[in-house]
């Protein structure tokens, strides 16, 4: 599909979305270890300049430092990138730049980076084509990327399908952020600017939650994206209740001995 341009509006939408709440409640207590499966799987090390697409609070971009590399984190979201930047402090990654940046259009030079990658991050990105064009171009040849994306079938994929019939309407040409999580969507999306295309499904196993209502609760109170449907609904108590039972059922049905299994895609490739 062919995107339109992005409006100010929308860009400035999706900048408060992950605003609210409280996302480095997620990033730190249901899936850190992401961030390092991702800087091993791209061999980060000594001597990389990294860039950190939609880096949030630093998942990825402080590991990535704390290996040795110059690092620079990037995200729409600046109350984001403060936290991150606390976080690193305490954690002694002091080689990280963090910068405002939109993933569909990065004011970075073409070829600067020896890496990019996204940790759930540049997923959400409303038109695909443009995200990963930008991914592509500041790479140098021979350089390194690195995506961890929820993919469809999985849990927050699921979600995501749940909330669905709830929220408004996407910008025509916008895609779901799920679809980074489809082996086979990505590489049409990177097609033959990479080599080298390596491709595993695995899962981070969530044990936070008891039953499907708390992951519910939590997500209300802390996922920008969570918080956005139910706004969208608080006037209307009859789907304010559809979409509370549905995500209970959905949590629930994804429990099992008290842990949740959430599937992504790692996918790494190497610049062409």
């Amino acid at each position: 599909m062919t995107a339109a341009p992005a409006s100010p509006d929308l860009k400035a939408r999706h900048r408060a979305m992950w605003g609210l709440g409280n996302y480095a409640r997620v990033a730190d207590e249901l899936i850190p270890e992401l961030g390092q499966v991702i800087v091993e799987a791209c061999e980060i090390g000594p001597g990389d300049h990294v860039l950190d697409i939609a880096a949030g609070t630093g998942n990825a971009a402080i590991p990535a430092a704390l290996a040795g590399a110059e690092v620079t984190a990037s995200d729409l979201t600046p109350e984001l990138l403060e936290i991150g930047q606390s976080q690193a402090e305490a954690a002694g990654a002091d080689s990280i730049t963090w910068r405002v940046a939109d993933a569909e259009a990065l004011a970075f030079d073409d070829g600067a980076f020896d890496v990019a990658m996204s940790c759930v991050g540049i997923m959400f990105a409303p038109f695909h084509e443009k995200a990963a064009g930008e991914l592509l171009r500041v790479v140098r040849p021979g350089g390194r990327i690195g995506l961890v994306s929820w993919t469809p079938e999985g849990f927050i994929g699921q979600m995501f399908a749940t909330m669905k019939p709830f929220m408004a309407p996407p910008p025509e040409g916008a895609q779901p952020p799920p679809r980074w999580g489809d082996e086979t969507h990505v590489r049409g999306l990177l097609g033959d600017a990479v080599t080298s295309v390596q491709a595993e499904k695995r899962v981070v196993d969530i044990d936070s939650f008891a039953t499907g209502a708390e992951f519910r609760d939590f997500f209300k109170a802390c996922y920008g994206p969570t918080i956005v449907a139910y706004r969208g609904i608080a006037d209307d108590a009859s789907r304010t209740a559809e979409l509370d039972a549905a995500l209970a059922e959905l949590g629930d049905r994804y429990l099992s001995a008290g842990t949740m299994s959430w599937e992504y895609l790692l996918l790494t490739a190497v610049r062409s």
